[in-house]
């Protein structure tokens, strides 16, 4: 039998059910369950360092600009990761579902919704699009204020939608999609091609869109340049994509683990290097090799000496770094010479896509055969397999491990 996941090739609406069709089965979701609890299976962390427990939760309906979603297909992202080691990520927040990258099936809305209804394609966004701020009113930026509601964990009413053993349990980046359903906001879902695949398309929730946009909207990669790309995870893979895609004619990764070397140059890289085969600092290998550094680097690990290193590796006089690697809870140690004759250092989220209209157009554009996300996905696993999926994503084999729900 084929899973939820697998069935994407075309919704419809027929009385009062949605049916999700696909050419071996046929799945019914009952719109009965409007307005009530759902009980549902989810991944719950119960405190700081744990692992992920699959347990049964209540699922509340909807409120007031509020949308149900059953989910379809998420994944660890490096976020993720980080959090369940990194104590400086690490909060008091707990019990908590996380996953913030992923896709899903509107199963109904609350009052006021206007955007989306029962039956929608949507991918679940951690970056808001509200339209009303100014940050959603300026065409240069996307840093919407309402992505603030995430550091509370929880609804904008203050509250909780899911509750375990009468428990309340926090929510993730205004998404929770290590649930089969969840409840985010109207404004954190972004309506989709009702034709896309949604075990491929989740992607353009962050991984992709955040590597990919890094390189063409952030950093702004010119035809013809030279790029460091440092860290190849799923993100850095982006990266070397839209790098290849804005016309780079040298894109350089580095990461110290080889066995991403091969992925690397099938997505773009035309060269790879791990910093522990040389004895000087990586900056200086990548200025010997190119001549006087790069046009554009990228650092996609999160790690505030690598910073400091990419930066060093631009161009003097022009050289520029962007930021994508989660840093949170630490300084940066970086010599104000570096930017004495005209090195740029910058951040990206999202990869500067405005949430809903960047997702949207990102499945546009992946239908039409423009990006290929199918490279990224190297496994798969049922949800209840999400340790399994935790230790795979250990070993840097694994590029982006898609969970079916």
């Amino acid at each position: 039998m084929l899973s939820k996941a697998h069935l994407t090739s075309h919704s419809r609406m027929s009385g009062s059910s949605i049916f999700i069709c696909g050419q071996k089965n046929t799945e019914k979701i009952s719109m009965s369950t409007t307005g009530k609890v759902i009980r549902c299976k989810a991944a719950i962390v119960w405190k700081p360092g744990g692992s992920f427990s699959i347990e049964e939760v209540e699922v509340a309906p909807p409120k007031a600009k509020e949308v149900r979603i059953k989910m379809v297909a998420t994944a660890l992202c490096g976020t993720e990761m980080k959090m369940l080691k990194d104590k400086n990520l690490q909060h008091q927040h707990y019990p908590i579902i996380m996953g913030h990258e992923g896709a899903g099936i509107v199963e109904s809305v609350g009052e006021g919704v206007s955007t989306v209804k029962a039956g929608d394609k949507v991918i679940a966004l951690f970056l808001p699009q509200c339209g009303e701020c100014t940050s959603c009113l300026n065409s240069a930026d996307n840093f919407c204020i309402k992505l603030k509601q995430a550091e509370t964990h929880l609804m904008s009413d203050g509250t909780s939608r899911f509750t375990c053993k009468g428990k309340p349990v926090y929510h993730f980046g205004n998404t929770s999609t290590f649930s089969e359903y969840t409840v985010m906001d109207e404004i954190s879902v972004a309506k989709i091609d009702a034709a896309a695949p949604l075990e491929k398309v989740f992607l353009v929730s962050c991984g992709f869109s955040t590597g990919y946009g890094g390189a063409i909207n952030t950093a702004k990669v010119t035809p013809g340049s030279t790029c460091a790309v440092f860290g190849l995870g799923g993100v850095g893979l982006s990266v070397i994509m839209g790098c290849k895609a804005a016309g780079a004619t040298r894109i350089i990764a580095v990461d110290i683990n080889k066995d991403k070397f091969e992925k690397a140059k099938e997505v773009g890289a035309t060269e790879c290097i791990n910093p522990q085969d040389y004895e000087k600092p990586i900056q200086e290998v990548l200025f010997d090799l190119t001549g006087d550094g790069v046009d554009f680097s990228f650092e996609v690990i999160g790690n505030p000496e690598t910073v400091a290193a990419a930066l060093a590796s631009c161009r003097e006089s022009h050289g520029v770094c962007v930021i994508i690697g989660l840093i949170i809870g630490v300084q940066l140690n970086i010599s104000g010479h570096l930017f004495f004759s005209g090195r740029s250092l910058k951040g990206s989220v999202y990869g500067g896509w405005k949430g809903r209209d960047g997702a949207s157009k990102l499945v546009s554009d992946y239908m039409a055969k423009k990006i290929n996300l199918d490279a990224l996905i190297t496994h798969s696993l049922n949800l209840d397999k999400i340790n399994e999926a935790v230790e795979l994503m250990k070993t840097g084999k694994c590029v982006r491990c898609v969970l079916l729900l």
